[in-house]
């Protein structure tokens, strides 16, 4: 699903359990306003663990933040185990299957895209930030995935260069007020919100 894109009916209607969510659809999991879904890599990915981390520290620290909805490869347990660390409150969708990573377009990565000499940086960046591997889990070819939805549609998405890339989370609120209200939405590059 690319920026612009209508998020499928069937998709909406489907049934979802996970962590912190309401019993329901995914269209139950959405705010009325906007909400950022983050597809995340396996649960023991350093990258993974940096994500959560940094995304509970832009929500916190921006009231326009907008409600972050996670979507995880594993069950409700792991799942509750794993944000009980890094952010107990948030929501999470179980999506051991990968049905909703598929259908988002979240793609497994290339051997550049996830062992590379970029990631391989970001690592050095992640450790120093005092993060840590985990136990792999899942599918640890996942590339992850950020998708501002809105009314049904992706407004913007965050187009992933490497698994340790990331968007600059502390000014996507400013970046997507700037979105015009109709129309496509738009894909970052290079970590840059817009």
């Amino acid at each position: 699903m690319h920026a612009g894109d209508a998020i499928p009916e069937d998709l909406l209607d489907e049934t979802v359990v996970g962590v912190n969510l309401v019993p329901g659809r995914l269209r139950d999991q959405l705010a009325s306003g906007p909400t950022l879904l983050v597809f995340l890599r396996h649960l023991g990915c350093i990258f993974c663990r940096e994500q959560v981390t940094r995304l509970r520290e832009a929500s916190e620290g921006d009231a326009r933040f907008p409600p972050v909805l996670f979507f995880f490869q594993g069950t409700s347990t792991e799942g509750r185990v794993f944000l009980s660390r890094y952010w107990p409150e948030a929501r999470a969708i179980a999506d051991r299957p990968l049905r909703f990573y598929c259908a988002f377009g979240i793609e497994r990565g290339s051997f550049r895209q996830t062992l590379g000499p970029a990631v391989w940086k970001a690592r050095r960046r992640a450790l120093a930030a005092g993060f840590e591997q985990g136990e792999r889990g899942g599918d640890v070819w996942m590339m992850p995935g950020v998708l501002w939805v809105e009314a049904g549609r992706v407004r913007w998405r965050h187009a992933y260069g490497h698994a340790g890339d990331a968007p600059d989370y502390a000014s996507l609120p400013e970046a997507m007020a700037a979105l015009p209200q109709a129309g496509r939405g738009r894909e970052s590059r290079d970590g840059a919100p817009i």
